[in-house]
């Protein structure tokens, strides 16, 4: 190999980036999201990937105009089948891990990767909405929904009920992502600038994806909000004991 072509293939290795989603999506296939959605989801740390980001477009590259607009095409049936299998098969993993090794699996230091508050928000999350909503919430918050599933097998959540719910929630994150992105790509042609609107795209896509968390939040403060003004009010009158706020 001569000079030129070596530091031209150094140059590309270089401007690659592992956590771009249109890289991935044109360099690994649908293999590749396929295992991505694993690790995302399984190991801790696949909390990085760009989970959100890379099945919108992955779903976009289903589309008919999806090779011209991604520069690649996947098979649609491959992403909605395979997609969530992998996802589910990722977070029953990670369950696992958390079932079998507990605390130790958290027990290391800080370092530029791995935060102690990324566990510490999984288990608020998981305390503060119960099993069911927090296993399927996650799914749709990044970081979250890598942590959570160990934590939730730390905690001792039943296995059986985990699979339940960590299925409902893988197809709702992947096919729902999915299928947003194949319409797109259906109703734009071939020279839509995906470039110029993924940043965008994605943004939006993860407004929706927390919004059911967000309700959720505003309605367990509004909750806590009443509790004191309905104690006051069931307090029995001429008890002498003021009301605490």
């Amino acid at each position: 190999m001569q000079v030129s072509e070596t530091v031209h293939a150094a140059n590309e290795l270089l401007a690659a980036n592992p956590i771009d989603p249109k890289y991935l999506v044109t360099t690994f296939g649908l293999f590749g999201i396929w295992a991505i959605l694993f690790a995302e989801t399984g190991l801790l740390l696949g909390f990085f990937l760009p989970g959100d980001s890379l099945l919108f477009l992955a779903g976009i590259a289903t589309s008919a105009t999806g090779a011209t607009i991604v520069g690649a095409s996947l098979s649609l049936p491959g992403m909605l089948i395979g997609g969530p299998i992998c996802a589910i098969a990722g977070a029953q993993f990670g369950h696992f891990l958390g079932a079998k090794y507990g605390r130790r699996l958290f027990d290391r230091p800080n370092s530029r990767l791995f935060k102690g508050i990324y566990v510490e928000k999984a288990e608020q999350a998981f305390v503060k909405f119960g099993p069911a909503k927090a296993v399927v919430f996650a799914r749709f918050i990044p970081i979250v929904r890598t942590f959570l599933n160990p934590v939730a097998g730390m905690l001792g959540m039943p296995t059986r009920q985990f699979f339940l719910w960590n299925v409902v929630g893988a197809i709702l994150w992947v096919d729902g992502i999915v299928l947003l992105g194949y319409f797109l790509g259906d109703v734009v042609d071939e020279n839509f600038p995906i470039d110029k609107y993924l940043v965008p795209g994605i943004a939006f896509i993860i407004f929706l994806s927390i919004l059911p968390v967000l309700i959720e939040w505003i309605r367990s403060r509004r909750h806590k909000k009443n509790e004191p003004e309905a104690a006051a009010d069931e307090a029995p009158l001429g008890s002498g004991t003021p009301p605490k706020f």
